[in-house]
């Protein structure tokens, strides 16, 4: 495709943009606003579950039992305490008896049971002054939540001699659900003032300044309705909605900030605002729809695996990303038609300048500078230079450091949410505390076995004698036979998703029987779920790989940058993975940051956290390659074009990583682990991949690869030409440039000393 080809389709876009403006942000007024209407109560149709594979044999298993034998799966648990006395008390008998009655009563209640029908040693705490009332609420999590909501008033608190409290599964994820939705807003208070703040002080300008504002408003009301509309054919996870807020304010202040920043210094440059407009679509737009491109795939290849929980968050990622792109691509640039050089309006840093004495600088210098309060252009320049000068140093240190960040990593165990991830007030966590600590057994962590088909009682009776026999069982119950089949109930020795429950779920599937068997049970779920990440894994990783790889080289057309951008982004995620297992499965800060150890981390975390968090490199690595590459087709200058790109980015790509990371600090302000780890944990890596990656790494890797850096096959360099896109409206590109075939450390001469008068101007 010809460069004249392609201006003159960016210029038709640049008018279709540009020719109604005050239309298109009317239409846009409208469509924000049915969109709050339509993604109203999204919350209320979420669920907080979604860790299981549906298709595993264990979720079959609980399926069969809770259809079949209710009173097996109970997820509704009432914890009866009968203060000093004992819960064989005949006033607390007979209190007890009457709330079993009582809830045995209510619709949508099944499999009502209790220690004072059953006398199971299981259902009495060891001291004797509490015992449980077990049941089955039925209908999915919505359901079962409203359900809880209108029962849970009637039996909470003191009745008699006795006084209730509400636990159980159904109530933990009913509270955990209510506690996100609680933390979301506050870390929406936290955000936006802050962010808000932090953009003034990057534009100077009010004006400026609420543009990304706005951006990131409309893709997070925009998700929320298409999320709206997604719970109506799928289930989608409620947490989905911290990954909207953090992703739709940081990725539409991001692309804000490129494109308003770029569309000011064309301004400064002395161009009407047409041309400055469709300047900065040509450039600053398509690095940001390539930008945009490479996070939506990092997000969407967490639709290959079964859980939910990850397809939520491929769901929100992938509608946030594209209505932020799209609001920056088109709602952006009408309105920067409108204002034109007032977006430089309400300069609150010509102030601060006044009392400084620098008011000859003007209002723009600071962006045309570095694009950050207190740093410069020229200061970036001067800072890769030195890293281009020692870069063998700097890219082994780098790189060995960032390693030795991730290698508590290696020590990763994992395992699945339970109540320890609300805070120690929550009650549904004192009832689970109470029976985890208090009675005997392993409540709730216990396998059951489903046996299918005719059996006759001797061979049930064989079957439990023999796996009664397997190493680590503590306890067979059973079997209760129903129409067609019955079940046992086996209690591990040991921690309920240990290795040797998870090594017994393994060896109860692998043991013959005259009958159908099949298991389920905490460890069980923890085996199947681990087993479908394992298996899909590599198809996600290969996914991103490869759409990163072609994105990239139709950005650069080289092949080699393509593998450094994989290789480096991989590298800036060790701190996080390894900051993830030191201090939340090691318990390491669990004081300073409120939260409970589990010993382990649920294993859908690291493939959603991965996912994000490359997404978010690669963003950030975009912004950097785009500006190398359009210097260096300008120029065919090597290091000068590196220099040229850090010091026009560094300052902004540092900008929007604090920005982002405050934004994903507020979303780890929960009182919910998970949510608390997947904020601070990108957070993390999002800061070293802009302050240690982008710095450090990326100019010393491409000092020492030289010039080759640009090079690509004859038949990639045709393709690129005839399909890549690439910023600027350079008439040369590296593929014609026959010294790009050079080898490393023979740029140009003259390279350092016109970086050093680049600098210096």
């Amino acid at each position: 495709m010809s460069e004249v080809n392609r201006s003159e389709r960016v210029g038709g876009w640049t008018r279709f943009v540009t020719a109604r403006p005050r239309l298109a942000l009317l239409a846009a007024l409208v469509i924000t606003a049915l969109a709050v209407f339509a993604g109203s109560g999204v919350a209320d149709r979420m669920g907080s579950g979604g860790w299981e594979d549906p298709d595993a044999e264990s979720t079959y298993t609980t399926q069969v039992l809770e259809r079949e034998f209710p009173a097996s799966q109970p997820n509704l648990l009432l914890l009866v305490d009968g203060g000093s006395a004992s819960v064989d008390d005949p006033a607390v008998a007979a209190e007890a008896a009457r709330i079993t009655e009582r809830l045995a009563e209510e619709e949508g209640i099944t499999g009502v049971g209790s220690y004072w029908q059953s006398a199971s040693p299981a259902l009495r705490s060891e001291d004797g002054h509490e015992a449980i009332v077990a049941a089955r609420i039925e209908g999915d999590e919505k359901a079962a939540g409203e359900i809880l909501d209108r029962i849970a008033p009637a039996f909470r608190g003191v009745h008699g001699p006795v006084e209730v409290s509400v636990g159980g599964p159904v109530a933990v994820r009913h509270e955990m659900q209510t506690i996100i939705q609680d933390d979301l807003l506050r870390a929406e208070l936290i955000a936006l003032p802050v962010t808000l703040v932090l953009l003034v002080m990057v534009f100077g300008s009010a004006i400026a300044s609420l543009l990304p504002l706005a951006v990131g408003i409309v893709a997070i009301l925009g998700t929320n309705a298409v999320l709206r509309g997604i719970t109506e054919f799928t289930d989608v996870s409620v947490f989905a909605q911290n990954l909207t807020t953090a992703l739709g304010l940081g990725l539409a202040i991001d692309y804000a900030l490129f494109i308003v920043r770029r569309f000011r210094e064309e301004l400064a440059t002395g161009a009407d605002t047409r041309t400055a407009i469709g300047t900065t679509l040509r450039t600053a737009g398509r690095t940001v729809l390539f930008s945009a491109l490479t996070v939506a795939v990092s997000l969407a290849a967490m639709m290959v695996f079964p859980q939910y929980f990850l397809r939520s968050f491929a769901y929100a990622g992938i509608a946030v990303v594209l209505l932020a792109a799209a609001a920056a691509l088109i709602l952006l640039p009408a309105a920067l038609m409108l204002l034109g050089p007032r977006v430089n309006s309400l300069d609150l840093r010509r102030l601060l300048r006044r009392r400084a004495g620098d008011e000859q600088a003007g209002p723009d210098a600071a962006d045309r500078a570095g694009g950050v309060p207190g740093g410069s252009g020229a200061g970036w320049g001067r800072f890769a230079l030195l890293v281009m000068r020692r870069a063998p140093v700097f890219a082994v240190v780098t790189t060995v450091g960032l390693v030795l960040l991730g290698l508590p990593f290696l020590g990763v165990k994992f395992g699945t949410a339970d109540d320890r991830q609300l805070p120690t007030s929550a009650e549904s966590r004192v009832v689970q505390e109470h029976i985890r600590d208090g009675f005997p057994g392993s409540p709730g962590g216990g396998l059951e076995v489903l046996a299918e088909g005719a059996a006759t009682p001797a061979q049930y009776a064989d079957f439990r004698t023999r796996i009664a026999a397997l190493p680590g069982v503590q306890r067979v119950d059973g079997p209760v036979a129903g129409d067609g089949s019955a079940y046992f109930a086996v209690l591990p020795d040991g921690e309920s998703v240990g290795q040797g429950a998870q090594q017994l779920v393994q060896d109860l599937r692998a043991e013959p029987a005259p009958f159908d068997t099949s298991v389920t049970g905490t460890a069980a779920v923890l085996v199947d779920s681990k087993d479908a990440i394992a298996d899909r894994l590599p198809w996600a990783v290969g996914i991103i790989v490869v759409v990163t790889l072609l994105l990239v080289f139709l950005l650069t057309g080289s092949v080699l940058i393509p593998i450094q951008a994989v290789v480096l982004n991989a590298l800036s995620l060790t701190a996080m993975f390894g900051a993830v297992v030191w201090v939340f499965q090691d318990g390491n800060l669990s004081g300073l940051l409120s939260f409970t150890s589990t010993g382990d981390i649920e294993t859908t975390l690291p493939v959603l956290m991965f996912c994000v968090a490359f997404g978010l490199s690669m963003d950030y690595g975009v912004f950097l390659l785009s500006r190398i590459k359009e210097e260096y087709d300008r120029t065919g200058d090597h290091e000068h074009s590196v220099t040229f790109g850090l010091r026009h980015t560094g300052g902004l790509i540092t900008a929007a990583a604090v920005i982002l990371a405050v934004v994903m600090v507020a979303i780890g302000t929960s009182r919910v682990t998970n949510t608390k780890m997947l904020g601070l944990g990108i957070a993390l890596a999002v800061l070293m991949d802009a302050m240690v990656v982008r710095s450090l790494l990326v100019p010393a890797v491409m000092k020492l690869m030289g010039r080759v850096t640009w090079w690509a096959p004859a038949p990639l360099r045709a393709f690129h030409r005839r399909f890549g896109l690439s910023e600027g409206e350079s008439a040369r590109t590296p593929a014609e440039d026959p010294a790009a075939e050079e080898i490393p450390g023979t740029s140009r001469a003259g390279d350092e000393e016109r970086d050093k008068v680049t600098v210096e101007a």
